[in-house]
């Protein structure tokens, strides 16, 4: 199974992480939501898999094309 780095688009702040460690996503299950400019913006994985590690936590300051992410697919 190769792993798949999920990067955010856009810089801001993490403001909600629905999916744990562990847990399965689906292609396009939103894995972190990002604010930025007073917007919720989802970030999703590109693959179906399992959440291997989450590399941000709550409230964590993310740059654009920060890797967020790791899916095992």
């Amino acid at each position: 199974m190769p792993d798949i780095k999920i990067v955010t688009e856009v810089a801001g702040r993490v403001c909600a992480t629905p999916v744990q460690v562990g847990g399965t996503v689906a292609d396009g299950d939103d894995v972190v939501v990002v604010e930025a400019m007073k917007m919720e913006i989802p970030v999703s994985s590109p693959a179906a898999g399992t959440l291997k590690s989450l590399l941000v936590k709550l409230d964590d300051v993310v740059a654009e094309g920060q890797a967020i992410a790791i899916v095992a697919s």
